[in-house]
């Protein structure tokens, strides 16, 4: 049997953002579990929850495989993935376009304008935030089909605006909640050329933070596990797994 593999969704999804991403996985005789973080998809209030209430989580799904799992990450997920991987045994860490950990600084005004435009919500670290589809569609779904945009968008739920600000605001955070450092094990971070959420700039510093390397896919943006060109995405995974066979096109 394959080593486990766990992959963790992103800020406002759930674990349907692999539906279509873990299937080469599973050809390959991986079991995958794809996890609904905390108050995601099972009607709890996310408000307050913390990103280390997320790692926490993810952790303890590690510690219960029966061998340390190959962890794999999106967005913000990729930063929780950082997270419980130093807090429970892994094989190898993969981090699709990742949020940044405490002390590496964005690329990009697009990141910059990130941390600040939350505020106009008020005291948002104590909310649960909406989704805004506007944001949604011009920066995380920005190479799909305005339907497929729309249809994902449906699926979409409510952040915590406290992840959100440990996140987006480490550079205000004393406690470094989101620190992240090598964990020992084969580390990949995989960016889009044309992504402004995580630039490949920004997603280089993280590796370079963790000690793995960084493949850029030049074409693609944000929503590396199901936009267009996903299949060589899932392919330089299972490259970096160790398996010999190819993702069919």
């Amino acid at each position: 049997m394959a080593t486990p593999v766990i992959m963790v969704h992103g800020a406002f999804c759930g674990g349907w953002t692999f539906d279509t991403f873990r299937q080469p996985f599973e050809a390959a005789g991986h079991v995958v579990q794809t996890p609904d973080l905390i108050g995601h998809g099972d009607g709890a209030s996310v408000a307050g929850r913390s990103m280390v209430d997320y790692a926490k989580q993810i952790a303890a799904l590690c510690e219960a495989c029966d061998e340390p799992p190959i962890l794999i990450g999106h967005s913000m997920g990729g930063l929780v993935a950082q997270m419980a991987a130093a807090r429970a045994p892994v094989s190898r860490l993969i981090l699709l376009a990742p949020s940044p950990p405490w002390g590496v600084t964005g690329s990009s005004l697009e990141e910059a304008a990130s941390a600040v435009s939350l505020y106009a919500l008020g005291p948002y670290w104590l909310q649960a935030v909406a989704p805004d589809f506007g944001v949604v569609e011009s920066y995380t779904l920005d190479r799909l089909p305005r339907d497929e945009r729309k249809a994902l968008y449906a699926k979409m739920t409510a952040e915590s605006g406290r992840a959100l600000w440990e996140t987006l605001n480490w550079f205000m955070d004393p406690f470094m909640t989101t620190g992240a450092s090598p964990v020992g094990v084969p580390t990949l971070a995989i960016a889009g050329g044309k992504d402004v959420i995580h630039p490949p700039a920004t997603v280089r510093q993280t590796a370079a933070r963790l000690g793995g390397s960084c493949e850029v896919f030049p074409t693609m943006s944000h929503w590396l596990p199901g936009e267009p060109g996903w299949e060589a995405v899932a392919e330089a995974c299972l490259d970096f797994i160790g398996h010999e066979g190819r993702v069919a096109a």
